[in-house]
């Protein structure tokens, strides 16, 4: 009896039981958003994980590739002031040490750039750059789905409280509680906004 006179103080009984309709719609759609929601924030911290293990893998093959090419080069070094320094050999030995060199600096070149493989040091430098920015990126949406999911959790219980106490208040609380989850959801897969207390 005490829920019909709370129902009936919202404006009678067939009123109570429409306006209770819509709001189980709302809380309905509200669900449906919070849903979605959870699967973009989910997503974002698997991205945002995944790219982050990419990018170390790339890097570490980076500095790995690096050191050979820093060996390679002082090799190659040590080679030319052998040449350059001893007159006293003979031209096989020249011409030996000269291919040496010759190879040295083509190694090295193949390590600094290898468009055909994709894993010369330059090539292997953006990607890494690219996987980073891939990173940051979902790192930046993830805080959006997090208050997003919040807001429309608030949201949905605020609005199951305005049906049992059938006050107008809270569904006003709660559908802007609402709206704002749904936007913060949205700029979480589109980042239209980066809002400045967030992420």
């Amino acid at each position: 009896m005490a829920l019909d006179d709370l129902r009936g103080s919202a404006g009678g009984d067939a009123h109570g039981r429409e306006r209770d309709r819509w709001i189980g719609v709302y809380i309905g759609a509200l669900a449906v958003i919070l849903a979605i929601c959870s699967v973009g924030g989910d997503n974002a911290a698997k991205d945002a994980t995944l790219k982050h293990i990419e990018a170390a893998n790339v890097w570490s093959f980076f500095q790995g590739k690096n050191v050979r090419r820093q060996i390679v080069r002082s090799h190659t070094e040590d080679l030319e002031i052998i040449v350059d320094t001893m007159p006293t050999l003979t031209a096989e030995q020249a011409k030996r040490i000269t291919d040496k060199i010759t190879a040295g600096k083509a190694y090295d070149a193949k390590l600094t750039s290898d468009p055909a493989s994709g894993e010369g040091l330059d090539e292997l430098y953006k990607r890494g750059k690219a996987l980073e920015a891939e990173r940051d990126l979902a790192m930046a949406k993830d805080p959006y789905f997090d208050y997003g999911q919040a807001a429309l959790q608030i949201a949905i219980v605020l609005a199951s409280i305005a049906i049992i106490s059938g006050g107008s208040a809270l569904l006003v609380l709660s559908m802007v509680l609402g709206a704002a989850g749904a936007l913060l959801t949205l700029n979480g897969f589109l980042m239209v906004a980066h809002l400045p207390l967030i992420g």
